[in-house]
Order: C-alpha cells, then structure tokens, then sequence
C-alpha cells in the first residue's frame, strides 16, 4: 500500500503541541487591527486548540504529524 501525502496547505496551517494537540492561528488577526480592541487583539495572537469535530479531518490530511 502507497503512502499516504501529506496536503501541505494543511501542515503548514496547523501544529502539533507536545501533548498531542492541534493548535492553528486565530482568524481575523493579520490586519484592520485598530478596529478591534485589545482584549480581542491579546486573544487573537494565540494559538488555539483546534475543535474536535475538525480533528479527525485534520489527522487525514496530516498523517505524518502524530
């Protein structure tokens, strides 16, 4: 059986934490920043967990990153 690839748009957007999680970028946080306030901008700098209904998604398109 091949190996399976891995969709590099997917490996570059998301990480593996050390506990095994996915974490990826908060959405909205690159630009039109004076808009938002500073409690949203602190929030939106981290990385968050990502959800778990998408997780299983994420491990087929990432197989390499256990």
């Amino acid at each position: 059986m091949p190996k399976i690839k891995t969709r590099k748009v997917a490996a570059k957007r998301f990480k593996l934490t050390g506990t095994g999680k996915l974490v990826h970028r908060v959405q909205g946080a690159r630009h039109l920043r004076r808009k938002k306030s500073k409690r949203q901008q602190r929030r939106q700098d981290r990385q968050v967990a990502l959800e778990n209904a998408m997780v299983r998604h994420v491990r087929i398109y990432v197989p390499r990153k256990k």
